[in-house]
């Protein structure tokens, strides 16, 4: 009866091996290349909308362009007091990327997310002009994220192929002829 046991854990260690064969890790390791090339344009948009160095080069909130940071941030901060809905509102765009204003209320905080070929969340602070610092490291972190999608698109391929080459067969046990 023990070799029963241990044929039936085998053959559901094998369904799930061809699973993760056959489903996980091509949907993963697709959802990875997705990922990869979204920050690949991503990178693109920010190099096309550099910061300028020495100032700003200006943020679009609620249809009015603003030049200046200061302002630019009191009026997300403003954006922020005004918002009543809990769905996300599009607020305007930054370099290159369209902003959309929520509210976690969960974390009982207000993030912008920075929509480009990937969505880049950022958690708003009470600083006016923090908050422009926090967009822009969100921007100047993107090759960062490239880095590890990279990574992980190498692990998922390397787990891969080990599964593909373990052994499957476990012939060595026989069936008993009564149960």
């Amino acid at each position: 009866l023990g070799d029963v046991y241990k044929r039936q854990d085998h053959q559901s260690q094998q369904y799930r091996m061809e699973d993760k064969l056959l489903k996980y890790f091509p949907a993963e390791i697709e959802r990875q290349t997705g990922y990869i090339r979204g920050f690949e344009a991503d990178i693109q948009t920010v190099t096309t909308h550099p910061q300028i160095v020495e100032g700003f080069c200006g943020m679009e909130i609620l249809g009015k362009h603003y030049m200046e940071k200061e302002d630019a941030g009191e009026m997300i901060l403003a954006a922020c007091k005004e918002m009543k809905a809990t769905e996300p509102i599009p607020l305007g765009s930054y370099r290159g990327f369209q902003m959309e204003l929520s509210f976690d209320s969960f974390r009982h905080d207000f993030d912008i997310t920075l929509k480009g070929a990937v969505s880049h969340r950022v958690s708003l602070g009470t600083d006016a002009r923090g908050n422009i610092i926090r967009l822009d490291n969100a921007l100047s972190s993107i090759p960062e994220k490239l880095e590890k999608a990279h990574e992980q698109l190498t692990n998922l391929q390397n787990q891969q192929e080990a599964t593909r080459a373990e052994p499957v067969s476990y012939t060595h046990l026989t069936l008993p002829t009564k149960l």
